[in-house]
């Protein structure tokens, strides 16, 4: 699995970016900047995770995208919107649902490249 990190918006054209709601204008981009991309490559499917600006260019906010080929040139894509105050929920409902594959779903499967992660135990645990 290759991964693809980009730092400031893609450069692509308003017609190939239309559908993604990125579309650009000889002025710059008409929606909120994208400041961080990563491209995962999964088969059929390609995820990103991008990290956006608020409208009022203050704050930020991941957007994580699914984008699955379903003809020869038609994806469908399925998009997650986070903001900071959800990032902590998210990341640790995430890491409980894998833990829950792993140890009762497929105990026997390799899961190879899976990083081992730990939360800090805290009295406040973002629910």
């Amino acid at each position: 699995m290759s991964y693809d990190t980009k730092l400031h918006s893609r450069d692509t054209t308003a017609a190939s970016n239309a559908s993604s709601g990125t579309v650009r204008t000889e002025t710059g981009p008409r929606y909120r900047d994208e400041i961080f991309s990563r491209r995962i490559p999964a088969g059929r499917r390609t995820y990103y995770f991008d990290v956006k600006t608020t409208r009022s260019g203050e704050d930020f906010f991941l957007v994580v995208t699914e984008s699955k080929r379903v003809g020869e040139h038609r994806y469908e894509k399925h998009k997650i919107f986070l903001y900071k105050e959800d990032f902590a929920k998210f990341v640790r409902g995430l890491h409980e649902a894998v833990e829950h594959i792993k140890a009762e779903c497929l105990p026997d499967y390799d899961f190879i490249g899976y990083p081992q992660i730990t939360f800090p135990d805290s009295t406040e645990s973002g629910d």
